[in-house]
């Protein structure tokens, strides 16, 4: 059986979408909606609140703002997790590469991105981003998946992190609970999704991030494939260049220098050290 844990933003479901679920899914399953109108959880209070009430062999994290095109996808999830026991985390859509300095887990390159979702980007337009499958392949291994579809293989020891708090990096959170566990996580083509809004990023996700970041500080740098340490610097200090212009604003002085060390390490003669210097001064 499935489990669906919802965070709803509302004291009632939406019909539609909870409709939609019955429909679509195929399998036999259980809804657990938190009623988190009144904000009274953070989503990693929220979906441990879902794990501990849960009845089922897997756990479906899923936003209450999509619904499903794909028929019978709880049979696809329970094929995908029923063929390869090592296979703990099923998404659609992530990244096969999540560096050690602090980041969305988009700020990559696109040769690295696996989706398969319908994006609403406005009431009146929608993209169907469709990438990074290969060989015919219905699903492609990753090290990160995004939160808004997130099916689990239950594993009893998971859980949620009690140290970050808010609504942001859960996903992330919870794609590194699994790799520490040996799990591999996945992008299915075989489900697909229309999500009504786009994630934000405001000062709480910049102050999740870098706390997200030390926890797993031990575990990172990740990639699905082999890369040159060339190729991992880069990376590195593109991604950490991008957080620390853009966060500069909604970061104290100290955790600042910390981090523009790190860069210093990565490329010491980068011209970017001039845009830091005076972010710095500002």
């Amino acid at each position: 059986m499935i489990s669906v844990i919802i965070c709803s933003r509302t004291s009632e479901i939406n019909p539609v979408f909870y409709n939609n679920i019955n429909k679509t899914i195929g399998s036999a399953h259980e809804f657990i909606i938190i009623d988190n109108s009144q904000n009274k959880y953070s989503i990693f209070e929220a979906y441990n609140i879902g794990i501990a009430k849960s009845q089922g062999d897997y756990w479906c994290f899923i936003h209450d703002d999509i619904l499903f095109h794909s028929q019978d996808w709880g049979k696809v999830v329970e094929r995908i997790f029923e063929q390869d026991s090592k296979i703990g985390l099923i998404g659609v859509a992530g990244t096969k590469v999540k560096t050690k300095m602090p980041s969305v887990w988009w700020d990559c390159s696109e040769q690295y991105k696996v989706i398969n979702i319908i994006q609403h980007l406005d009431r009146q337009k929608n993209e169907h981003w469709h990438q990074g499958f290969h060989h015919e392949s219905t699903i492609e291994e990753v090290v990160v998946i995004d939160g808004v579809f997130m099916a689990a293989r239950r594993v009893d020891s998971i859980c949620f992190s009690n140290k970050l708090t808010g609504f942001h990096n859960y996903d992330l959170n919870l794609s590194f609970e699994y790799l520490k566990r040996n799990y591999k996580i996945v992008v299915s083509d075989e489900i697909l999704l229309d999500h009504f809004s786009m994630g934000s990023i405001n000062f709480s996700w910049y102050q999740s991030s870098i706390k997200l970041h030390s926890i797993y500080k031990n575990l990172l740098p990740l990639q699905a494939f082999s890369q040159t340490s060339l190729d991992i610097k880069k990376n590195e200090f593109e991604n950490g260049s991008k957080f620390l212009i853009e966060a500069s604003s909604y970061i104290n002085k100290l955790t600042f220098i910390q981090l523009w060390m790190k860069l210093i390490i990565l490329k010491p003669r980068s011209k970017r050290h001039f845009i830091f210097f005076k972010l710095l001064l500002q």
